[in-house]
């Protein structure tokens, strides 16, 4: 049963920097651009837009869709940085081993 306590005391530690990495990502931030630099998209490690940057040169009351779909290119562009960003720090924090249930 020594096995199983030092297994237990590992999966304790290792939930610990879990916590702490993802405190540490939720500060972390990554940035995407679209329309050649016109609409900017900040997204944190816990993918969540923080903010939206829009030029008002690329405002057109003519063509509104455009302007969404530079929006959404942003934001997903964002959003999959965040989460490469995610899984980049779980696969350092795990040794690269894929633990299903983890983030």
């Amino acid at each position: 049963m020594k096995g199983m306590g030092k297994m237990m005391k590992q999966a304790q530690q290792l939930q610990a920097k879990m916590m702490k990495m993802q405190d540490d990502l939720a500060e972390k931030t990554v940035e995407a651009t679209s329309g050649g630099g016109m609409i900017k998209v900040v997204a944190n490690g816990k993918q969540q837009v923080v903010s939206i940057t829009i030029e008002k040169e690329v405002v057109d009351p003519e063509d509104v869709e455009m302007l969404q779909d530079l929006v959404l290119a942003a934001v997903n562009d964002a959003l999959n940085r965040s989460q490469e960003m995610v899984s980049g720090a779980m696969s350092k924090l795990t040794g690269g081993m894929n633990i299903p249930g983890l983030m």
